[in-house]
C-alpha cells in the first residue's frame, strides 16, 4: 500500500498476507455461510455462486485501486 503526500515523500506500507488471513478468517467464514443461506433462500445454485465468487477473487492479482481524498492519495496494488 502506498500513500502519496503532495509536499513530502510517499509512505509505502507492506501488508503481510498470512496475519491478515488469520485475523479475517472468522469473518470470511461467516460471510460464506451467509452467502450459502442467501443462495438457498433465493434459490440460486450454491456451487455456481461460490464458483463465480472464487473467479472474482482469483482475478484480483494485478488489480490496482487508486483512492484520492483531498490532498491525500492511496494506491493499493494486489500482487
Amino acid at each position: 500500500m502506498k500513500v502519496k503526500r503532495p509536499d513530502r515523500r510517499p509512505i509505502r506500507v507492506w501488508v503481510p498476507v498470512l496475519p491478515v488471513v488469520l485475523v479475517l478468517f472468522p469473518v470470511v467464514a461467516l460471510v460464506v455461510l451467509a452467502a450459502i443461506v442467501a443462495c438457498v433462500v433465493f434459490r440460486i445454485g450454491v456451487v455456481r455462486a461460490l464458483g463465480a465468487g472464487w473467479r472474482v477473487v482469483s482475478a484480483l492479482p494485478g488489480a490496482r485501486f487508486d483512492i484520492e481524498q483531498g490532498r491525500t492519495a492511496v494506491l493499493v496494488a494486489i500482487r
